[in-house]
């Protein structure tokens, strides 16, 4: 099927479409890398399609299926099959076998990671590595609490990241940076809902904000890195 020869652009083959393979997929896809896609639903291919030629609909994944699609050829393959423990563990093998120089595989537990890792795989816990993202974000900018009101828009409750203290709200510009607008500011139980652009942030401030599905995220990573 797919026998490209290697070349110094790399090129990625993920075995296994589902959430996390699917977004992989897509965000290498976009960022124009070459890619071999396989999955054994056949809906999920025909969406990958549109992203590349070499997407194939495989009911096996023994090594004779996946040297014919050519994945051998990639620089790179990724087995997101982590919840079929067996699946996962001979497909690994497989791609270690064909000479893949890199081959990462999925794991959802420690003990299903050091049997990869034995096999030569690197290894990758989404869930895990996420969930310690979403926290370390949420220690940082002192997110108390989000609630999402519809698809496009949502509140947020946290405390005022050190950095806002002393400045007013026209000079953060919450609204302006991020789309956020400010509802309320609680501080030693008294709540303030007539905040206007004049008003000075304080230590203690607790913010009520809303705005749309990616405000909040936006408002993290500009204290992330300011």
């Amino acid at each position: 099927m797919f026998g490209k020869s290697k070349k110094a652009k790399a090129s990625y083959g993920i075995v296994g479409l589902g959430r996390f393979g699917m977004a992989l997929a897509i965000e290498l896809a976009e960022a124009g890398e070459d890619l071999v896609v396989l999955d054994q639903d056949e809906e999920k291919v025909r969406i990958m399609r549109d992203y590349t030629e070499s997407a194939y609909v495989v009911k096996g994944l023994d090594k004779k299926t996946l040297e014919e699609t050519g994945i051998q050829n990639c620089d790179v393959a990724v087995v997101c099959i982590g919840e079929k423990m067996d699946v996962s563990i001979l497909t690994t093998l497989h791609l270690v076998s064909l000479g893949i120089p890199t081959v990462i595989a999925k794991a959802a537990s420690e003990e299903q990671g050091q049997v990869l890792r034995k096999l030569g795989a690197q290894v990758v816990y989404p869930e895990h590595d996420m969930a310690i993202r979403l926290a370390h974000r949420l220690e940082t900018t002192g997110m108390l609490d989000f609630v999402q009101l519809s698809e496009r828009v949502s509140i947020s409750k946290l405390a005022v990241p050190e950095k806002m203290i002393g400045r007013t709200v026209v000079d953060v510009n919450l609204r302006g940076r991020f789309g956020l607008n400010i509802i309320a500011i609680e501080n030693g139980g008294k709540v303030n809902e007539t905040v206007g652009p004049d008003t000075v942030f304080q230590e203690g401030d607790i913010l009520f904000v809303s705005g749309g599905k990616n405000a909040a995220n936006n408002l993290i990573e500009w204290l992330e890195t300011h």
